[in-house]
């Protein structure tokens, strides 16, 4: 039986690491996750906000993910709306899903991320 979601995994091309740091800590207000010794070989990064979880994994030929995403919940959207606009990060409005606020960004690397809090 499935009880819930451990992570989502991103891809994100090797080198682009400082670049998820400061999007993912500074603008998005998450804090990095040590990886495993064995796994952060790789290349990549972890972070986490309460219990949401995303790992970013070095991928060769990378594309960035342009419909597939993790919807993010979050409470005061139009606050976090405006602290991702004022760090330069593109905010899309989409009213399409009832009872739900949202937005779309996408993270530096290219990767979409749904933002959404219900009405």
């Amino acid at each position: 039986m499935l009880t819930a979601v451990d992570h989502v995994r991103l891809a994100a091309p090797p080198g682009s690491e400082e670049r998820l740091r400061a999007h993912y800590v500074d603008v998005l207000g998450m804090t990095e996750t040590p990886k495993p010794p064995a796994l952060a070989v790789r290349g990549g990064c972890w972070f986490e906000a309460g219990s949401v979880r995303l790992h970013l994994g070095v991928e060769d030929g990378f594309r960035p993910s342009r419909k597939a995403h993790p919807g993010l919940r979050v409470t005061g959207i139009e606050a976090y709306a405006a602290r991702l606009a004022g760090h330069g990060a593109p905010v899309t409005r989409d009213d399409g899903l009832p009872g739900h606020r949202r937005f779309h960004s996408e993270d530096p690397v290219g990767n979409r991320l749904e933002f959404l809090e219900p009405r």
